[in-house]
């Protein structure tokens, strides 16, 4: 696991949503089941923001603050995602959690690391 995707767990984060939920990857074309963005202003190996998944919110957003309960760790690939969910969200599992985010996580060697 990389430390700079570490240093955000248990902590309250601010992301920019840049693929909201229901829309479409441009490349690949699967739907996003759930918001997907970044956090503005870091910068994780692959030279991009570090991204993270937003769970427990229905509706698209553009952005976002809310806590990191998770790290989803990519085993073939080195570009770890946060998970954030809102302040109150009641605790998810790992395997609640691996489901969410299948929608991606399925092309990729993925574990939850908290």
């Amino acid at each position: 696991i990389k430390n700079y995707a570490v240093a955000f767990l248990g902590k309250i984060v601010k992301i920019k949503i840049d693929r909201p939920i229901g829309s479409k990857h441009p490349k690949h074309g699967f739907v996003y089941e759930t918001n997907y963005g970044f956090v503005p202003d870091t910068k994780a190996p692959d030279g991009e923001e570090i991204d993270a998944y937003l769970l427990g919110v229905d509706k698209p957003v553009d952005e976002f603050t809310g806590k990191c309960i998770a790290i989803i760790h990519r085993k073939d690939d080195n570009d770890d995602k946060l998970v954030v969910v809102t302040e109150n969200a009641k605790e998810m599992s790992d395997e609640e959690i691996l489901k969410a985010v299948n929608f991606q996580e399925k092309w990729f060697d993925s574990v939850v690391v908290r």
